[in-house]
């Protein structure tokens, strides 16, 4: 259980730190600072979207059209801050065509390597444990 929740909270923290690398790359995709309680919304709501849209994407797409498999992860992090952007309050807003298309490129870049690097940080003592027992 607790391996759970620090998987579940690497996956909230790769999402913040992919929305804070879009802000901080591309013009037209910002996070409203002034409100960080909107950021966090923002985060939650976006990580679990996420979560839930990208296996459902996965099933649709290997269905329906098999030659978009590779783009899963980009697809369901485009649908994701589609939605998260449509809720007022969530403090996060993209409004130029080329944030559009490159936020969720990096967005799930940066989540797909912080899932990656994240894990051996928080998880090492918990290998350790285990090898030791």
């Amino acid at each position: 259980m607790i391996t759970f929740l620090i998987r579940a909270l690497i996956f909230v923290v790769s999402a913040a730190l992919g929305l804070i690398a879009a802000d901080l790359i591309l013009p037209g995709f910002h996070i409203d600072w002034s409100d960080w309680w909107g950021f966090v919304l923002a985060v939650v709501i976006f990580a679990v979207i996420q979560s839930v849209l990208a296996p459902w994407v996965f099933k649709i797409t290997r269905r329906h059209a098999s030659a978009m498999l590779g783009g899963i992860g980009i697809i369901s992090t485009f649908v994701a801050l589609l939605i998260v952007v449509l809720i007022p309050g969530a403090g996060l807003g993209i409004s130029e065509p080329l944030a559009w298309i490159l936020a969720p490129v990096i967005v799930w870049l940066v989540t797909a390597l912080a899932t990656w690097l994240l894990p051996p940080l928080f998880l090492k003592k918990k290998v350790a444990d285990r090898r030791a027992a």
